[in-house]
């Protein structure tokens, strides 16, 4: 209890200073377009109540899972290949960073231009946004890997895959894991700017759903809401708990 306190309690605590701050700064103004935090909760149950939150959070949800796993097993492919091909990374290293920097949604005409108005190009989006992170990761992470490691495994007769599965990727994890959440991210955003431009015809998500409540601020900060809280939701609930765990294993917790 006094653990689960300790991580939620800050946060909380953050959490409400902004609440007051908007509803103070709601309050002070005439405009519409700051809505007051109990108009946003009234949308989001409006939401809720007709089914089209939870609906578009579902589709959303579907398109990352499919988008991140496919970019996590690219990501993890090239990188371990471009670790351990010093020509191939010379080569191909710098295709991956200028990826890494370009901004998602100067992929949206090309996806459009190839894949057409439909579900494809934003998965597209997705899984472009967010793989050179994840590759990048897991060719630094590997690299940092300490050759004494190698040697080690070597002298204790691990050789090819065997060394690698044994000694290289559990001491590359950590690495790695910074990646996933990065790769997160990135897929997450990506995602959402596909959604927000790619408005296919009786398309539902999150993204699609922002775009139809672009005169309601009281509704786009309900659908805001929503992607917030799904996004560290995932990060805490998946991510957070996979790096304790690796932490743990390795004695970096702070003892209780």
């Amino acid at each position: 209890m006094r653990r689960a306190l300790a991580e939620i309690g800050p946060p909380l605590v953050g959490i409400a200073a902004v609440v007051i701050v908007w509803a103070v700064v709601a309050a002070s103004t005439d405009t519409t377009a700051i809505p007051s935090p109990a108009a946003v909760w009234d949308a989001f149950v409006v939401g809720v109540r007709d089914g089209d939150l939870v609906a578009a959070a579902l589709r959303t949800l579907i398109r990352l899972l499919f988008s991140f796993v496919i970019a996590v097993s690219l990501g993890v492919s090239l990188g371990l290949a471009l670790a351990l091909n010093e020509f191939a990374r010379r080569a191909i290293r710098p295709l991956v960073v200028a990826l890494q920097i370009t901004p998602f949604v100067a992929w949206v005409p090309l996806a459009v231009l190839w894949f057409g108005v439909t579900e494809r190009a934003v998965v597209f989006v997705a899984i472009v946004g967010s793989f050179p992170a994840m590759t990048l990761a897991t060719l630094q992470a590997i690299r940092q890997v300490p050759p004494l490691y190698e040697r080690a495994g070597r002298t204790l007769g691990a050789r090819g895959w065997t060394l690698y599965r044994r000694i290289v990727f559990p001491a590359a994890m950590p690495g790695v894991m910074a990646g996933l959440q990065q790769a997160w991210g990135f897929a997450w955003k990506a995602l959402m700017a596909g959604e927000l431009i790619v408005a296919t015809a009786g398309a539902t998500g999150l993204g699609h759903l922002l775009d139809r409540q672009s005169n309601d601020p009281a509704a786009v900060l309900a659908t805001l809401a929503v992607i917030v809280v799904l996004g560290v939701a995932a990060d805490y609930l998946l991510f957070g708990q996979l790096d304790r765990r690796i932490r743990g294993r390795r004695g970096l917790l702070p003892e209780s």
